[in-house]
C-alpha cells in the first residue's frame, strides 16, 4: 500500500506539469525535490500533507487561470495524487512526563483542479514515536467533517460499507483520511491531534515531530504571506529545573517555572520548513528519583475514582549499574518470516550480541515446527562465542516450516531456571498467531510464579518490518537497573486499580510510569522498594504532589487500554471489553473494540452535490444524509487484531496476501484467454503485425472494441456462468 501511494504521488507530480501559472518567472511552479533515491519511500509524507486524488487527468488545470490543455485519453488507475499547495501551518506540542499531545492546524488549496470540477482530497498525517491519532476536523465550503469513535458491536453502523481508501494506516505511523468531493479552487482548513511518546536516553528527553515539507507545496505566488508557528509547552510533572539542550528551530522561551517551560517560534518565510521539529531537554538529576502525581476525574469521566500516576527517573549514566544477564533469544524462522521480516530479526539480533558484556551469557533458539539450538547450555558472551553465534545465525536462519511457540518457550525456561545472581531474560520474536496462545500464557504464568527471587522476564515482539524498534526493545531489556519494584502502601487504598498490575523493571533507557485509580485518602508518604544489580535492596522516597493542569485521561489512556485489552482477550471477559470501549470513546484513543468513522455535516440547508462531483456508492446507508444533514462514513478497523491463524498456517508473510479475484472477473479472464488462444492458432504474430501496420486509427479502434466484445463470448459455458454471477448488474 505504501509503495502504491508513493508511485501515485510521483505520477501526481508529473501530472501537475500541466498547470500554468503565467509567463512571469516569479510565479513559476516550484520544482519537485530531487533525490538519488528512486524508491517509493521518497514520496511518502514527512509532514502533514494533503493530496488531490485524480482519476480523470482531464480535470487538472489552474482554477484561477484556465489554459489550453491537450486532451488526455484514459484514466489514472490507481488515481494519481497531486500534493496541494499549503497556505498556513501551526504546530502546538504539550509534553507531560513521557508523552506529548500534538495539535497541528493548516490550510491547503485545491490549486490543480478546474473550478467547475471536484475531486477527493487525501490527508496524510505522519506521527512520531508510537503515535496514536486523537481526532481530525476539516472545514470545506458547504461541509465540515470530524472523526468519531463508535463501538464495534454497534449494529447501526457496523453493516455500513467501508472503503479502504476512505481512511486507514499507510504505515504504522502514517494515518490517511479521504475527504470526498472538494471543488477545484476551494480551501481545506484542517485540525489534527495525536499523541506520541518522547524518546529517553542518558537522562535526556527527545521530541521529534514530522515537520519536513517538500518545496512543491509552497504556493508559487511569492508575495503571498507565509507564516510558520510552533509552540512547545513542557510539564515534566516534577519540580526539577528543565534544561533545554538542542532545538531544530530557534525557540524563544516564554515561561520558566520549576518543572515547567514554554517556548515559541514564529517567523515569516519564503518557503516552508524542510526539517522535522526536534527538541531535547533534561529534567533529571544524576541519581534515581521518583514521585506521585494526584488528580481528580473530570465531571464527564465514566469512572469517578481518583487518579494517580507514579514515576521513576533512572537518572544519568552513573545512577545505577545494569544487571548481569542470562538471555535466551527465540527467533521464529517459519515460512512466513521469509525475506524482510527474518532479515530484520537477524540484523537486530547480531547487533545486540556484539553489545553484550563479556560477563553476560546467552543462547539462541531458532524455531518453526521444530527447535534448533545454538548451544546445549548458556554461553558467556566472549568475542569468540559471539563470532560463532553469528556464523550459526547465517547458516540456520532459513525460513520454512510451520510455527510451534510453546516448545521453544519451555526449553528457554529450562535454560534460565537455575540462574544465581543474574537477571534472566527471554526474547520471543515471531510473526505468527497460533491456536494454543491462551495455553501458552497459562504455562508461562505458572513458570513465572514458581521461580525464585528474580523470575525470568519475557519480552515478546510481533514482526512488522521494524528492525529499529526491535533494537530499542533489546536495548531496553538489557539495561535494567532496578528489578522487583514494589509499592506496598498502595494495597491499603480502597478499590485500587493499577496499570500495569505487575510493576515493570526500571531501565536506564526509559522512564517508568504506572497509573491507576483509587478511592479513599492517598498516603502522605510513599516509598518504592526494589533490588539492585548486586541483589542488594534499594529504597527511594516518592514525593507526592497534586496536578490540575495535566490531561490524565489522555496521556495514560493508551497504556490502560492496551493492558485491559490483553486481559479481556486472555480471560474472554465481555465486561472488560465494554470497559475498553467506554475508555476509548471517552479519550479518543482507538482500541480493538472501537471503530473510527468520519462524520460529514452539511452547512446550512445546502444538501446538493457540487458540480462535477464523484458520487459515492449507494449500496447502503453510509452514503445517505440524515435529517440533521449528517452522513457517517465508516473507516477501516485500525486495531492490531488478535492474529491470523489461517495466514500463520499457510506461511503467508505480513502484507503480501493478495485479494482473491471475484468469480465474475475470473470468468472474464478465462473467456478472454480462450478467445485469444483460438485466434492465435489461426494467425501468426508476423501476419498480425503486418496487418496492423497498414490499418488507419479508426479501423484499429474498431477492431480493439470488437475483440473486447468477443472476449466476453469466449465460450457459451463461460458466458452463461458470468450472467448468473452478475445478475442484473
Amino acid at each position: 500500500m505504501a509503495e502504491e501511494f508513493g508511485k501515485s504521488v510521483e505520477d501526481g507530480i508529473k501530472l501537475s506539469k500541466r498547470l500554468y501559472f503565467g509567463k512571469d518567472r516569479a510565479v513559476a511552479p516550484p520544482k519537485p525535490q530531487m533525490s538519488m533515491d528512486k524508491s517509493s519511500e521518497t514520496f511518502l509524507p514527512r509532514a502533514p500533507m494533503v493530496y488531490a486524488v485524480i482519476s480523470d487527468p482531464g480535470i487538472v488545470d489552474n482554477p484561477d487561470m484556465t489554459s489550453y490543455q491537450p486532451h488526455v485519453h484514459g484514466r489514472c488507475d490507481p488515481p494519481a495524487l497531486i500534493p496541494l499547495q499549503m497556505n498556513r501551518i501551526e504546530l502546538e506540542a504539550d509534553s507531560y512526563l513521557d508523552s506529548v499531545i500534538v495539535r497541528f492546524s493548516g490550510s491547503w488549496r485545491v490549486h490543480c483542479v478546474m473550478g467547475s470540477k471536484s475531486c477527493d482530497c487525501r490527508i496524510a498525517i505522519p506521527m512520531g514515536e508510537q503515535g496514536s491519532i486523537l481526532g481530525v476536523e476539516v472545514e470545506v465550503p458547504r461541509k465540515s467533517y470530524s472523526t468519531e469513535l463508535i463501538a464495534m458491536d454497534d449494529k447501526r453502523y457496523m453493516e455500513k460499507e467501508c472503503r479502504p481508501e476512505s481512511g486507514g494506516f499507510l504505515k504504522p505511523y502514517i494515518f490517511i483520511l479521504t475527504i470526498p468531493n472538494v471543488d477545484g479552487g476551494s480551501t481545506l482548513s484542517i485540525k489534527v491531534s495525536w499523541i506520541q511518546k518522547l524518546l529517553y536516553r542518558n537522562g535526556e528527553f527527545s521530541l521529534i515531530v514530522p515537520f519536513s515539507f517538500p518545496d512543491y507545496v509552497t504556493p508559487p505566488v511569492k508575495k503571498l504571506a507565509k507564516k510558520e508557528k510552533i509552540q512547545l509547552n513542557i510539564n515534566s510533572g516534577t519540580e526539577t529545573e528543565i534544561m533545554c539542550k538542542a532545538t531544530s528551530h530557534p525557540l524563544k522561551q516564554l515561561k520558566r517555572e520549576a518543572g515547567k517551560s514554554g517556548f515559541l517560534y514564529e517567523a515569516d518565510v519564503l518557503t516552508w520548513t524542510d526539517i522535522d521539529f526536534a527538541v531535547s531537554y533534561s529534567v533529571s538529576s544524576s541519581h534515581i528519583y521518583g514521585g506521585v502525581i494526584l488528580h481528580s476525574p473530570s465531571v464527564h469521566d465514566v469512572d469517578q475514582r481518583e487518579l494517580f500516576s507514579l514515576y521513576l527517573f533512572p537518572g544519568g549514566k552513573s545512577s545505577g549499574k545494569a544487571f548481569r544477564k542470562e538471555i535466551v533469544f527465540l527467533i521464529d524462522i517459519s515460512g512466513s518470516m521469509e525475506a524482510k521480516p527474518l532479515e530484520g530479526a537477524k540484523n537486530a539480533l547480531i547487533g545486540t550480541l556484539t553489545k553484550l558484556d563479556a560477563k553476560d551469557s546467552f543462547n539462541i533458539l531458532a524455531f518453526n515446527g521444530e527447535t534448533y539450538s545454538f548451544s546445549s547450555s548458556m554461553e558467556l558472551a566472549t568475542a569468540e562465542t559471539v563470532e560463532r553465534a553469528v556464523e550459526w545465525i547465517n547458516l540456520k536462519f532459513i525460513a520454512g516450516g510451520g510455527t510451534n511457540i510453546l516448545l521453544p518457550l519451555n526449553q528457554a525456561m529450562e535454560l534460565v531456571s537455575n540462574t544465581h545472581g543474574s537477571f534472566p531474560v527471554i526474547y520471543l520474536i515471531t510473526d505468527g498467531a497460533v491456536e494454543n496462545e491462551r495455553q501458552i500464557c497459562d504455562v508461562m504464568q505458572s513458570h513465572l510464579t514458581s521461580k525464585g527471587s528474580i523470575c525470568p522476564r519475557i519480552y515478546t515482539f510481533g514482526i512488522d518490518s521494524v528492525e529499529p524498534q526491535m533494537q530499542k526493545l533489546f536495548a531496553k531489556g538489557l539495561s535494567t537497573i532496578l528489578a522487583n519494584i514494589t509499592i506496598d502502601t498502595l494495597d491499603d487504598l480502597d478499590d485500587v486499580e493499577v496499570y500495569p498490575s505487575r510493576i515493570p523493571d526500571l531501565s536506564s533507557e526509559s522512564l517508568l510510569i504506572i497509573s491507576g485509580r483509587y478511592r479513599g485518602n492517598f498516603p502522605e508518604t510513599l516509598k518504592a522498594k526494589a533490588v539492585l544489580e548486586d541483589l542488594s535492596n534499594f529504597v527511594v522516597d516518592l514525593k507526592i504532589q497534586n496536578a490540575k493542569d495535566m490531561p490524565f485521561d489522555k496521556i495514560f489512556a493508551k497504556q490502560q487500554i492496551d493492558l485491559l485489552t490483553a486481559q479481556a482477550w486472555f480471560s474472554e471477559n465481555k465486561r472488560l471489553e465494554d470497559k475498553v470501549v467506554e475508555m476509548s470513546i471517552q479519550t479518543g484513543i482507538v482500541s480493538e473494540y472501537t471503530r473510527l468513522s468520519l462524520l460529514e455535516t452539511q452547512k446550512g440547508n445546502q444538501a446538493t452535490e457540487s458540480p462535477g462531483a464523484h458520487k459515492l456508492p449507494q449500496k447502503n446507508d453510509s452514503s445517505k444524509v440524515d435529517s440533521q444533514g449528517q452522513r457517517r462514513i465508516m473507516l477501516q478497523n485500525f486495531g492490531v487484531g488478535f492474529g491470523n491463524l489461517k495466514a500463520t498456517a499457510e506461511n503467508i508473510r505480513p502484507g503480501v496476501e493478495e485479494p482473491k479475484l471475484p468469480e465474475a472477473a475470473e470468468l472474464i479472464i478465462k473467456a478472454a484467454s480462450n478467445c485469444c488462444g483460438r485466434l492465435c492458432d489461426r494467425c501468426c504474430c508476423m501476419c498480425c503485425i503486418q496487418c496492423f501496420s497498414k490499418m488507419n486509427n479508426q479501423c484499429a479502434i474498431a477492431l480493439t472494441q470488437l475483440w473486447t466484445a468477443l472476449a466476453c463470448f469466449g465460450c457459451v459455458e463461460c458466458c452463461s456462468q458470468l450472467c448468473c454471477c452478475c445478475g442484473n448488474e
